[in-house]
């Protein structure tokens, strides 16, 4: 019942901040992303329910207790709001035009993209949506894990800036592209917690050298 309310609440929450900036629901682009964002997540929701029932709890927790961490929460939240009122904002005053192969593009990042997010979640079954250390967790090193250190990042930056691209905005875009630096500081932090509280963790950042692009960082 929680994951289902959150659900409901965040379909009804992202068709508010699209369409009523829009002024219209003749808003392909919108319909489009809202078809791409929860009929995965439902999927997603439904194997996590019957198969990780564990994981799908800890996924539903959302309370940071690190103060760095609230702050990164905070303005991502804020770059989701302004891009996705922009985009509806877009759509209504044609500021920007898309063209149609670019939409799609976007959209088959944005659906491999998921389908990797879904593979992390796969490999790790400690992930949580704090930044915490778990009783009897372990370091994880295999699948995607032996290429970044934080995988499920490095997904959610394909996913998040294909976002506007699927809704046809570039100044939306714009809104989007500081979300990898604020990824960037909610890793360094993390890393940091990891390191003193995670035994075997200062010996995998050795093995793996990249946190969120290979060969780059």
């Amino acid at each position: 019942m929680q994951a289902l309310l959150k659900c409901l609440c965040g379909l009804l929450l992202i068709f508010g901040l699209l369409f009523l900036p829009a002024g219209t629901l003749d808003y392909m682009g919108a319909w489009l992303f809202l078809g791409l964002l929860f009929v995965p997540v439902i999927i997603l929701g439904s194997i996590l329910f019957f198969k990780a029932p564990d994981l799908l709890q800890k996924r539903l927790n959302a309370k940071e207790k690190e103060n760095t961490q609230k702050g990164v929460v905070a303005l991502s939240g804020l770059l989701f709001l302004a891009g996705f009122i922009v985009a509806g904002l877009d759509y209504r005053f044609a500021w920007s035009q898309v063209p149609t192969w670019l939409v799609i593009a976007a959209s088959v990042v944005w659906l491999v993209s998921y389908a990797l997010y879904a593979e992390v979640m796969r490999e790790n079954a400690y992930l949580s949506r704090t930044i915490e250390v778990q009783e009897g967790q372990k370091v994880v090193d295999t699948g995607l894990y032996g290429i970044v250190r934080h995988p499920m990042y490095a997904v959610t930056v394909w996913l998040f800036l294909s976002v506007p691209l699927v809704l046809g905005s570039f100044w939306s875009l714009l809104c989007f592209l500081p979300y990898p630096f604020v990824i960037a500081a909610r890793i360094v932090n993390e890393e940091r917690v990891l390191t003193n509280g995670l035994e075997g963790y200062e010996g995998y950042k050795k093995r793996v050298k990249y946190r969120l692009i290979p060969f780059i960082w």
